[in-house]
């Protein structure tokens, strides 16, 4: 359920809100497929805030006293920890003054199971392409980076069946799916606004 935290945003705390109704919109994606940049944007765009998974995972470590990477291997070790972040994100995707943009890799089925009546956006990036944007991001070898990539998607995805018997990249529960392999990201924020504008006009 974690995330990258993206840092020009309004970033609404945990545990404060901001808004006055449920969320309008859920971002969720593979690693590198752009949906941190995408919540900045619309977080800029549209004067809103947001929350991800990513926050309460820091959250959660810091009120534990733990390290980020020790936090993350408690989380590994011990399902029942991951599952109560889950459960946390749901609880702020359920009240009436929360954020209005939720991202997670989750967030589109969690949103779909409590039969929110929110956009559920998943944005769809080729392995060959979202490696390429981790490459010219953080650098490294192309190929290793791909590998680590899918290392990490499997590692999610036994975690994921294990949990809640799902596949994050099933696209069942999401409403639009942006294919974002040759899109700027002014490009696929400029389509997900024209995808909000639907249900916010």
């Amino acid at each position: 359920m974690r995330g990258q935290e993206a840092e020009s945003c309004d970033v609404l705390s945990v545990g404060i809100s901001g808004s006055d109704a449920l969320p309008l919109v859920t971002i969720s994606g593979q690693a590198g497929s752009g949906t941190s940049t995408l919540v900045e944007g619309l977080c800029d765009a549209k004067g809103w805030e947001y929350l991800n998974g990513g926050m309460i995972f820091r959250s959660e470590a810091e009120r534990r006293g733990m390290k980020l990477s020790a936090f993350a291997e408690l989380c590994r070790e011990d399902l029942e920890v991951d599952k109560r972040l889950d459960e946390e994100l749901k609880r702020h995707m359920l009240k009436q003054d929360g954020p209005q943009v939720v991202e997670s890799r989750l967030a589109g089925w969690w949103a779909y199971q409590l039969e929110l009546p929110v956009k559920r956006v998943w944005l769809e990036v080729s392995i060959e392409e979202r490696s390429r944007r981790v490459v010219q991001r953080e650098g490294g070898d192309l190929e290793f980076r791909k590998q680590e990539i899918l290392a990490r998607e499997s590692e999610d995805l036994h975690r994921f069946q294990e949990l809640y018997q799902l596949d994050p990249a099933d696209k069942t529960p999401y409403t639009d799916i942006v294919d974002a392999d040759e899109l700027s990201a002014e490009e696929v924020l400029s389509a997900v606004l024209k995808i909000i504008e639907e249900v916010s006009d």
